[in-house]
């Protein structure tokens, strides 16, 4: 099957680009003082003062927004006004004032000083508005000779009819026009082809919410009126398309019961092994659904289980529609619902997976990247860091764009500044369903422009400027180090920069084990099974730049009463004993396997080379065994359960004759012991 392709020449794709730090341009961070607010008990927080803050939503096609300052009233004889801050002081010589709507009601702005002295830096006569919507800037001659705080605008409600609005405030100390900051610039020489994912997929039926397997080797999306769909409504139902050797898709299937039924049915995300689905809605054992998110996993028998319900505390959904993406650890959850601190319509929020297999309060993700408007579609990359999100209330090309934004630290509350995709992918109408594999090849989406029927799947090759972090694929078995044969067992994966983590457990009839990581970020592997010595490795991919697939097995040797057993990592300086950090996994282990089993005592024998004196040797070698448990203990283990004993050098596993065999003579064993 061939693609049919909407092949688009730019010499300029359009990005989202800020000046250079030679213009200091500030947006308002804060509210000082307003003078009213529009209120409607069937709104959250629509049309309140804080759409005043940040960049503007509706820029640049002023219309009429809930993500922007409205006042209480439209003719308010006695006026209005908003007090704005900026996060740091600074002198001004510009001042922007995007008025999205009702243009034309401002009469003064002021500027007030470190120590609130107001300056009036403009009046605006009556009819100063070109249009309904407009920015309207104050260009000062020179630079204040104060240092600017905060900005005081007022109006006059009685100037227009209707309600004003506005959507951003910002200062600058430059001639450059602050618009020039947030247009959305030109990026020569870049060709890219949108492709729609042809007939084997789209059909003259509605396809949306496409969602592609990690490995990029199938395709998940929801079908409306098909007339296969079940029921008689043909609602909406999961269909699935497999990639052939020959890299083109196969014929679309529609996905079998109990994952589809007579309801609304989509998939939101896949493992990353592909074994468990994330499906919208609650399953009802009669067939009806409920708000909320469900679990479908593969069973040994080749079908999903019938989903799951995820139970979400105070999980309450004000919209009609919601969607859902799961990050790669299975312990985050993103999805979009309104609720009572929205900041206008749909949100993103995120909720975090609990001990008791609970999920936490949904938690607003904040107004960096949600707006006024409503946010939808959210999806997380499988690097775990990027988001793609569709939104009306960013400076955008359309009705909805698809933005991304990446996270920032561990709190899942701070966010970059949401960036356009560009107009290869965004179109004037509404385009959203963002999905990424874990190559970071190929992305696919939904719109409506030029498509079969309704809205249809598309690809697109994707430009460095968006794609997610760079990921390496690992996987391979848990081996029985003696016997050779495939364990059961459990994987520990661990950031070592930041707080991120990955837990997989292991069952050698699924197949291999198998996960993914941001090359950018080193880190560990802890892998465990029960009635065998743990073992961690460490992992340093960052200087791969494209995905990489990575076999690694672990093997596990058997835990033995009365064996000696050596550890390996535990590393000293020269002629020194204190334990050095890199130490500190293979000793958690032993920590681990005397904790889980109490009825053990344990052995520590310290080794040294021949090198330099015979009883400084003996010494040095008690020293170390006696700082190894001296960290047990610390980590809680009963110092009576400790024996200890050091040889200097007399007990070698290989000659002295170099440096490289005397490596392996400086060692620590351990032997474990019923007590």
């Amino acid at each position: 099957m061939k693609f049919s392709k909407i092949i688009l020449l730019l010499f300029f794709c359009l990005f989202l680009e800020f000046q250079s730090s030679a213009q200091k341009i500030q947006w308002a961070s804060k509210i000082i003082s307003v003078s009213s607010e529009y209120s409607d008990p069937l709104l959250g927080n629509e049309y309140k003062a804080i759409h005043a803050l940040g960049r503007p939503s509706k820029y640049p096609k002023f219309t009429n927004s809930p993500s922007s300052w409205q006042s209480l009233t439209p003719d308010n004889p006695t006026g209005e006004y908003i007090i704005v801050g900026f996060d740091t002081i600074q002198n001004v010589k510009q001042v922007a004032i995007f008025e999205n709507f009702g243009a034309g009601s401002i009469v003064k702005i002021d500027a007030l000083d470190e120590n609130n002295k107001i300056y009036t830096l403009k009046e605006l006569p009556n009819g100063y508005a070109k249009s309904n919507g407009q920015i309207t800037y104050i260009n000062l001659t020179r630079l204040t000779s104060f240092k600017v705080r905060a900005i005081k605008i007022a109006f006059n409600s009685n100037r227009v009819n209707g309600f004003s609005q506005i959507d951003a405030i910002a200062i600058s100390e430059s001639d450059i026009p602050i618009e020039e900051s947030i247009k959305l610039q030109d990026e020569p020489n870049a060709t890219y082809f949108k492709e729609n994912m042809g007939s084997a997929i789209n059909s003259i039926h509605n396809e949306i919410c496409p969602v592609v397997s990690p490995d990029g080797k199938k395709l998940y999306f929801t079908r409306w009126k098909h007339p296969d769909n079940l029921g008689k409504d043909k609602n909406q139902d999961i269909w699935f398309s497999k990639l052939k050797d020959d890299k083109s898709w196969s014929k679309a299937e529609l996905f079998s019961r109990p994952i589809n039924n007579e309801e609304n049915n989509a998939v939101c995300g896949i493992s990353l092994n592909g074994k468990t689905i994330l499906l919208n809605n609650v399953y009802g054992k009669d067939g009806k659904m409920e708000k909320g998110v469900s679990v479908s996993y593969l069973l040994r028998t080749g079908d999903f289980s019938f989903p799951k319900p995820l139970q979400i505390l105070n999980f309450k959904n004000k919209s009609e529609f919601s969607e859902y993406t799961l990050a790669p650890n299975g312990k985050v959850l993103l999805m979009t619902t309104e609720m009572k601190d929205s900041y206008g319509g749909k949100d993103i929020y995120v909720s975090f997976l609990r001990t008791d297999d609970k999920w936490t309060e949904p938690k607003n993700i904040g107004n960096k990247v949600n707006t006024g408007e409503s946010e939808s579609t959210p999806f997380i990359a499988p690097d775990g860091v990027t988001m793609y999100f569709s939104s009306s209330g960013h400076v955008g090309y359309g009705s909805n764009d698809i933005f991304l934004s990446r996270r920032l630290d561990d709190s899942w509350v701070n966010w970059s500044t949401p960036e356009n995709l560009g107009p290869i992918i965004n179109t004037p109408q509404w385009d959203g369903y963002f999905s990424v594999a874990a190559q970071g090849d190929y992305a696919y989406f939904s719109s409506v422009e030029n498509s079969i029927g309704a809205e249809d799947i598309y690809r697109i090759k994707i430009p460095p400027k968006i794609k997610p972090l760079t990921l390496i694929q690992f996987s391979g078995n848990i081996y029985n180090d003696e016997t050779k044969e495939i364990i059961e067992g459990k994987i520990l994966v661990k950031s070592i920069s930041n707080n991120d983590s990955l837990y997989l457990e292991f069952d050698p009839y699924n197949g291999n084990f198998e996960f993914m990581w941001p090359t950018k970020f080193p880190f560990t592997v802890e892998v465990k099974s029960k009635g065998f010595i743990s073992k961690v490795e460490r992992f340093n991919f960052t200087k791969e730049a494209s995905y990489k697939s990575i076999n690694k097995n672990f093997n596990l040797l058997p835990l033995r009463l009365d064996k000696q057993y050596n550890l390996p990592i535990i590393n000293f300086e020269q002629s020194k004993f204190e334990l050095l950090p890199d130490s500190f996994d293979e000793l958690n282990n032993i920590v681990n396997i005397l904790k889980e089993n109490v009825d053990y005592g344990i052995l520590l024998e310290g080794h040294t080379d021949n090198q330099g004196d015979w009883n400084e040797n003996l010494k040095l070698s008690l020293n170390r065994v006696e700082s190894v448990r001296d960290y047990l203990v610390m980590k809680g283990i009963s110092k009576g359960r400790i024996q200890i004993k050091g040889w200097g050098g007399i007990k070698p596993l290989k000659s002295n004759m170099t440096e490289n065999r005397r490596k392996l003579n400086r060692r620590v064993e351990f032997t474990l012991f019923a007590l």
